[in-house]
């Protein structure tokens, strides 16, 4: 067979489309919003909350407020354009309605700007006073993956809660992508959170999480396993854990299920844990059991 038949046989099998890719395909001809325009998104809202720490012109005070009006200009401009194709993406709105839809929620985001700035605040100084190796917060701010992870579930959850559809998910998978850290934006997470490392944390869609809570590297909180049998998904169905206050989670432990941390409560690592535990617990995984492999087999 020559080349060009080659090409022209596989551009013909490729154009049809079949019933598999039919059920992805977006309706309609509505762009569908920008990856690039969300991190762009989020980069604004980072010079925002966090002045001087990436743009470098706000570190002047006496031009601090200009660059954080232009900014939140920026901002509101790229995130109303966004949120209108999020919304004919989702068959949510159309036309010019669609439009003044997406005006109202941006600017109801930018009005929610001050309180992502609180909730991120008490998040660094959760991490500063759990890792001793650092010595001061802008080091915190400037270099630690699990304030940027933050920085996206702290937006995509306001987002989320606007109902805003698709951006809220796009934004935290950047970070997924970025840090390792799978926080979802329907996750409810209070105030000074702490991840220390990182890498592996999975938070799922309706986890709630207190305030004071400190999670290591690793740690899930996941549900379990749900076999569909002609019944609907189980989106928002609670199905995640709930960790209160006052709350530790050493690295490598899976909590399954919606059950209970209760609070002050510390979970060692590396444990499974599917059923809830008593507020003042010290829960560890039991004494290690040491089976010989012989011959080479394993367990």
């Amino acid at each position: 067979m020559m080349n060009d038949e080659i090409f022209r046989k596989n551009v013909l099998l490729l154009s049809q489309v079949s019933e598999e890719e039919r059920r992805t395909m977006p309706k309609g001809d509505t762009p569908l919003p920008s990856v690039d325009a969300l991190k762009s998104i989020v980069d604004l809202a980072k010079t925002i909350v966090f002045p001087g720490f990436f743009d470098r012109r706000q570190a002047d005070d006496t031009i601090r407020s200009y660059h954080i009006g232009l900014n939140m200009e920026r901002l509101y401009q790229t995130l109303r354009e966004q949120i209108t194709l999020a919304l004919a993406f989702s068959k949510k709105g159309t036309g010019d309605g669609s439009r003044d839809k997406a005006r109202e929620l941006a600017f109801g985001f930018i009005d929610r700007l001050p309180e992502i700035k609180r909730m991120l605040h008490t998040d660094v100084a959760a991490i500063f006073d759990d890792d001793p190796a650092t010595d001061n917060y802008s080091e915190v701010i400037f270099c630690y993956p699990v304030v940027q992870a933050m920085i996206h579930y702290r937006i995509a959850h306001e987002l989320l809660l606007a109902g805003i559809p698709v951006i809220p998910r796009i934004i935290t998978e950047l970070a997924h992508s970025a840090t390792g850290i799978d926080i979802h934006p329907g996750a409810q997470i209070g105030e000074f959170f702490s991840i220390d490392h990182g890498s592996g944390v999975v938070i799922g869609e309706t986890s709630i999480i207190g305030n004071h809570v400190t999670l290591y590297q690793g740690v899930t909180l996941g549900a379990k396993n749900y076999r569909l049998t002609g019944q609907a998904r189980p989106t928002d169905t609670p199905r995640h854990p709930i960790i209160e206050d006052n709350v530790t989670v050493y690295s490598n432990s899976t909590l399954l299920g919606r059950i209970t941390i209760g609070h002050d409560s510390v979970i060692g690592g590396n444990i499974w844990v599917a059923h809830s535990v008593p507020p003042h617990s010290f829960y560890l995984q039991p004494k290690a059991i040491d089976v010989p492999f012989t011959d080479g087999l394993g367990i």
